[in-house]
């Protein structure tokens, strides 16, 4: 039988993750083989992830990342069952590390099914599944193009934002951020009036209907009244047209509008995990 060294097991931990005992198991039952204890090791991964493949995983670090020129963003949130797990600093980094890789690809599938240091991003889970015993699986996946993106990742990585704007000028980065800030903080429903989806807009003349009559409004004047409640709705929950937070004296179409009358917001893109 093979002799395995400190420095063998130290280099399977560094490799994979596993904790030391688990490398210095897989490295005996591999007769000092590395790449068979690699192999043992996702394995293991493999069967836990089965066992646990019904689990809820709502927990986890949501990361924004943003390329080099910013003309493109991405949002992926790493999802895992526990608090204690989503604070860990090495499954933070491993967020982190994905997120920064996942700015090459457009598609959740063609991410998972990406080269990840000799693996697939799907096997790598599948190995981390093993190393920490809980399920962990990439919850969203989001992009977004524009002459200029920026983002901003909440404290506790919960919350993350990507804000486009329709132009590159001095002063946007700072800008997008405080309209990626105010999208995490108060959560719109849509860019702008437009982006409100017609079920939304019906639900809402519903209910302003149902108070107005409760109110004793005279039905004629019903659809007046609630189209006023309306304008409101989309004032309150439509990101361009929200009151800025920093400010709110002007709204955030009115903030972006500092680095010029031709520049705005042309989307946006909000993940939170809510576990």
């Amino acid at each position: 039988m093979a002799k395995i060294t400190a420095a063998e097991v130290n280099k399977l931990r560094k490799t994979t993750g596993a904790g030391m005992m688990d490398c210095k198991k897989a490295l005996v039952e591999a007769d000092g083989d590395f790449d068979t204890a690699i192999e043992i090791l996702r394995k293991k991964g493999q069967k836990i992830a089965a066992k646990r493949a019904d689990r809820e995983s709502s927990e986890g670090a949501v990361i924004a990342k943003v390329n080099d020129d910013n003309k493109k963003g991405v949002i992926i949130s790493l999802n895992c069952e526990t608090d204690f797990v989503a604070k860990n600093d090495d499954f933070v980094k491993l967020a982190h590390d994905f997120a920064g890789m996942a700015l090459n690809y457009d598609s959740k599938d063609a991410f998972l099914n990406a080269d990840f240091n000799g693996m697939t991003v799907q096997e790598k889970l599948t190995e981390q599944t093993g190393v920490i015993g809980e399920k962990l699986e990439i919850g969203a996946f989001k992009t977004l193009e524009a002459p200029f993106v920026g983002s901003y990742i909440h404290a506790g990585n919960k919350i993350a934002v990507l804000t486009g704007l329709s132009k590159d000028v001095d002063g946007a980065e700072e800008v997008a951020k405080d309209v990626s800030m105010q999208a995490a903080a108060m959560n719109p429903v849509a860019l702008n009036e437009e982006g409100v989806d017609q079920e939304t807009i019906d639900k809402e003349i519903e209910i302003a209907k149902d108070q107005l009559r409760e109110e004793g409004k005279p039905e004629e004047m019903l659809d007046k009244i609630a189209k006023g409640k309306l304008n409101r709705f989309f004032k309150d929950n439509t990101l361009v047209n929200q009151a800025f937070i920093k400010d709110n004296k002007q709204s955030v179409s009115d903030y972006v509008q500092t680095l010029g009358k031709d520049v705005s917001v042309v989307a946006f893109e909000r993940v939170a995990l809510e576990g």
